[in-house]
């Protein structure tokens, strides 16, 4: 085994954090191997490419990926411009991963993370010991593997898992477990986790004209709500309508900062789903928590909720109710993790949603990121949890930490060098639909209790009430 410090540092995921960690570690000095399961950079920020982000280039560019750059000709975007996830993947992620080289592997997928020798119960030596990561290739193989050995690892001397949590949605169950039916009707394609691409011809003829319920209260729901009543103004979307399902009630903060948000595109996204409703084009329905999805006839679907209430049938599910970590292949290793929110002990105070107060999550690094196994990181939005409140400038500003600690910086390791700006908003469990109870947020500093209201002038939500035409509710 060779001497743990002359060994990389495994970088997991090469989206936007990841790679920005490998030139972190790279200015210090430190040599980073990056595992990437797509055949390209950034696979999961493609998989949402025609969304566009609510931060500019500015605040999307990690200042020692440019310097990694610079040499390679690269042109920096304007720093105003809001690109899409595509744009953001192909003219920055791509580029950066390329300056990379080989320290990028493509088409390997991480099933392991231990310590060489030493289960997660033996202490013995353990701090002495490399980190194994056990790996798998795209087409079955295992990297790393001699020709007569079953399985394949690496050795590396830290680990910084920075592979986020976009191929692990929340379900649409309230109670955090899928609604009856859902698994079946999701391996059918009739409820889907992520923004529809309404560009795409087929997926907009797969709308137009029909009746889709969106499920949750975040950025996504109002991507998605804004784009449906984008596309029920459009020539070829006569009819089209969504019901906006909340697992709470309209309060003052449900649409977020507005033009208070000093991210101004953040803002404008939430007054965008708010004149959805008002407009007509979206029906907010209030306090409903699904419990169970069934299908009403032969095409469509209906929402049951705790309290027996349904809503009226639908044609479309679009669950936009977050993201949750997947842990399964650090079982071997010892994280210290809220119980609640899956983000590390010390940081999830910062961003509890449940009691996170007035202002901004505050900056943070290697102090609130380690965890009871030394050496081993979680960035970026895995570090966040089921935390819905993560920006781009956060985990970059966690990786230069991160780095500075591995190269022995202390000091660098342990300075604040971001500032984030203003939600606009306050009021802790009020923003988030997903998590708070009604007790919860009594006594906000924004806004008084929610009140569970109807919005908006579209069709009722009650079986037996009529319901607009277009789609299978209106057949």
């Amino acid at each position: 085994m060779p001497d743990t410090a002359d060994l990389p540092v495994a970088v997991i995921g090469g989206g936007p954090i990841g790679l920005a960690a490998a030139a972190h570690l790279i200015e210090r000095g430190i040599e980073p191997l990056v595992i990437e399961r797509g055949d390209r950079a950034c696979a999961a920020v493609r998989e949402w490419g025609h969304v566009r982000l609510f931060s500019t280039w500015a605040e999307l560019i990690d200042p020692a990926a440019e310097k990694l750059l610079a040499p390679t000709g690269w042109t920096r975007p304007e720093d105003s411009q809001y690109p899409t996830g595509a744009q953001w993947a192909g003219e920055y992620l791509q580029p950066l991963a390329d300056a990379l080289g080989k320290r990028v592997r493509y088409g390997t997928t991480v099933t392991g993370v231990a310590r060489a020798g030493r289960d997660r119960v033996v202490d013995a030596g353990r701090t002495d010991q490399p980190f194994t990561v056990h790996l798998t290739l795209a087409d079955g193989g295992e990297m790393g593997a001699p020709p007569s050995v079953g399985w394949g690892r690496l050795a590396v001397r830290a680990v910084i898992d920075a592979s986020g949590t976009w191929a692990t949605p929340n379900p649409l169950g309230a109670d955090g477990l899928p609604a009856a039916g859902e698994r079946a009707l999701a391996a059918q394609g009739r409820i889907t986790y992520r923004v529809p691409d309404l560009r795409d011809p087929e997926v907009r003829a797969a709308f137009a004209g029909r009746r889709t319920a969106v499920v949750g209260a975040g950025a996504s729901a109002f991507t998605a709500l804004a784009g449906l009543a984008d596309l029920a103004k459009a020539e070829d979307g006569t009819g089209t309508h969504a019901l906006w399902v909340l697992r709470r009630g309209i309060s003052g903060s449900t649409f977020g900062g507005g033009t208070a948000d000093q991210l101004p595109a953040r803002g404008a996204l939430g007054l965008a789903a708010k004149a959805a409703v008002d407009d007509g084009h979206a029906e907010a329905v209030t306090g409903f928590r699904a419990t169970a999805v069934e299908r009403d006839g032969d095409d469509c679907l209906v929402l049951v909720a705790d309290d027996g209430r349904r809503t009226g049938p639908v044609d479309h599910i679009v669950v936009l109710t977050g993201l949750r970590p997947d842990l399964a292949f650090l079982s071997e290793v010892r994280l210290g993790l809220d119980e609640r929110l899956s983000a590390p002990t010390a940081l999830a105070p910062l961003i509890d949603p449940n009691v996170h107060s007035c202002g901004t999550v505050y900056p943070h690094g290697v102090k609130e990121l380690s965890h009871p196994e030394a050496d081993l990181f979680l960035a970026g939005m895995k570090s966040y949890g089921r935390a819905p409140t993560f920006l781009a400038m956060t985990g970059y500003e966690q990786v230069r930490s991160i780095a500075a600690a591995l190269a022995g910086d202390m000091e660098a390791a342990e300075r604040v060098e971001l500032t984030l700006p203003e939600t606009g908003v306050c009021g802790g469990a009020g923003l988030f639909d997903e998590t708070a109870s009604k007790d919860e947020t009594d006594g906000s500093c924004c806004a008084p209790a929610p009140q569970l209201v109807q919005l908006g002038v579209g069709a009722p939500a009650a079986a037996g009430q009529e319901a607009p035409s277009g789609g299978c509710c209106g057949s």
